[in-house]
């Protein structure tokens, strides 16, 4: 199973980007997928998370700017980020729970993509 990363990359601060996960690979379901970042120097910490129903749980950190959504047709994750801030700089991994098609669970991490917000 591979998780590929897109839509990071430089903003000012104020501004937008919308990245996206997708899972690919020997996959029969997925139940949670989510998003965690990694500022330079700092541990990993989660962002938001979304279940296959569509219940979203946000760090308190980006309520209010940052929307988690997910389209299960195409076993993919969208996070959108608006008024975005200079500490919201950080590598973005997305993360799924994946059922494979051996129905065995394991939860997966994708590379991780920059997101830079200048000030």
């Amino acid at each position: 199973v591979q998780l590929v990363e897109s839509g990071g990359g430089l903003v000012q601060a104020g501004g937008s980007l919308r990245l996206s996960c997708a899972a690919s690979g020997s996959i029969f379901s997925i139940n949670d997928m989510g998003w965690h970042r990694q500022a330079l120097g700092k541990q990993r910490e989660p962002v938001a998370s979304i279940s296959t129903g569509g219940s979203t749980n946000y760090a308190d950190s980006v309520k209010g700017r940052f929307t988690i959504s997910r389209d299960n047709t195409k076993n993919t994750v969208y996070l959108q980020m608006n008024n975005l801030k200079p500490e919201d700089t950080a590598v973005y991994y997305c993360t799924a729970g994946v059922v494979l098609t051996s129905r065995s669970s394991t939860n997966f991490w994708g590379q991780g993509t920059q997101v830079t917000v200048s000030s």
